[in-house]
């Protein structure tokens, strides 16, 4: 069990760490840590596991290059509207 949970915390890394290369800042002003880098790639996974599956019927459950673009995709999408927010909240 400790290893799958490992092996989510890697996922999840992997996958928010290529969000936020893809998702820059021209600034680059942003001030996320790995731990939130994790959990944005985490759930990122879910989200773009369920947008995947609801709108577009693909039955992904695996690690696979497959799933870990869905992560990706995911985990760009709570990236926009965290920034969304945040610029709102500024203005």
């Amino acid at each position: 069990m400790i290893y799958n949970i490992l092996a989510w915390a890697v996922f999840g890394l992997l996958a928010g760490i290529v969000a936020r290369y893809i998702g820059k800042q021209p600034t680059g002003s942003d001030a996320m840590g790995i731990l939130l880098t994790i959990v944005l790639g985490i759930a990122g996974a879910f989200v773009g596991g369920f947008v995947s599956t609801t709108l577009l019927g693909w039955d992904i459950n695996s690690f696979s290059i497959q799933g870990f673009l869905v992560a990706v995709g995911g985990a760009l999408l709570l990236l926009f509207l965290y920034r969304l927010t945040q610029a709102a909240r500024t203005h």
